[in-house]
């Protein structure tokens, strides 16, 4: 599948962004089926096994839709891969997406030519997460077919930097595939990122307010309540700097205005455990503003799309 095969089959240039417990093929398959590209964390499959499983629901049920609706199939999905050091499944997940064929993969947390190799040799799109111009160059050296630019904003694991300064230092060095990740919720901002050069926005938080995804209804109802100001960034809980919810750090017993710095070497992201913060304390990006109900994926993205449009209904008149 190349870029041009991608954008045809999307409704929306957007991709909803792999969230850690949160997204399961429930989630995947309601946000393909709504045309836009759905995604989720290999490790999110446990035991290990169940992702063979997870892959063969998605795909079955998404084929099975297509055959439903010839004029309006679903969008790919993609299939998140953590390349630290730590996540000892590396080998197993990526050989079991290899064998489904998945149409796309989003790396994160480290940079590997034989795994982009595993995935292009099959015709998978490799996007890469990056929080800087060093990260990115290096990705891209390395055989990445194209880049996931996580900003200031973005939920869970972030950058600092702004939309505009990393996607304008990007675009001078870089023309292949760019999706811009930070605060995007609303219609609007789907079209920012596309006037800022990116080929797609990236967007999780709204999400997790969503009837289908695997958040317990109190998460989902902090992401309605809050807005930007609910958020704080640290890398307490990780060893990876990111946003959370100010109200789940307290409900913990914790400060979220005193936090301390975690010594980013202590970072696990193996298959042996999942970090028992990421049960208690809610990541979230800033964007959650634009978020006022719990609602179906179907009509999170029919509100998106009406917003796209109006925007740029608004920008051809002026």
């Amino acid at each position: 599948m190349n870029l041009a095969e991608l954008k045809k089959r999307m409704r929306l240039p957007l991709i909803g962004a792999p969230q850690f417990i949160v997204s399961g093929p429930e989630l995947v398959i309601a946000q393909c089926k709504a045309g836009i590209v759905g995604s989720f964390p290999a490790l999110n499959a446990r035991p290990k096994e169940q992702l063979d499983e997870w892959l063969h629901q998605i795909t079955e049920e998404l084929a099975a839709y297509d055959r439903a609706n010839p004029d309006r199939p679903s969008a790919p999905f993609a299939v998140n891969q953590i390349v630290h050091k730590s996540n000892d499944r590396l080998e197993h997940d990526v050989e079991v997406c290899i064998k489904r064929k998945v149409p796309l993969a989003i790396t994160s947390l480290g940079a590997r030519e034989d795994v982009y190799k595993a995935f292009r040799d099959i015709g998978t799109i490799v996007l890469h997460d990056i929080i800087n111009v060093t990260f990115a160059r290096k990705a891209i050296e390395k055989g990445a077919g194209g880049l996931v630019a996580v900003c200031s904003g973005a939920g869970g694991h972030a950058g600092r930097l702004s939309p505009f300064a990393l996607m304008q230092e990007i675009r001078a060095f870089y023309d292949g595939p760019v999706a811009l990740s930070g605060a995007v919720a609303h219609g609007r901002s789907i079209l920012a990122a596309e006037a800022l050069g990116a080929d797609f926005a990236y967007a999780g938080s709204m999400f997790i307010a969503s009837k289908e995804a695997n958040a317990v209804d109190a998460y989902k109802q902090d992401i309605v309540d809050n807005s930007a100001d609910g958020i704080v960034y640290t890398n307490l809980f990780t060893g990876v700097h990111g946003n959370y919810l100010k109200s789940s750090i307290k409900r913990a017993g914790l400060d979220p205005e005193n936090l301390p710095e975690s010594d980013p070497t202590k970072m696990d992201f193996g298959s042996n455990r999942a970090p028992k913060a990421w049960k208690e304390i809610w990541g979230s990006g800033q964007g959650i503003g634009a978020v006022t109900e719990i609602a179906p994926v179907a009509e999170i993205v029919n509100r998106l799309e009406r917003e796209y449009r109006t925007a740029r209904a608004a920008l051809c008149v002026r």
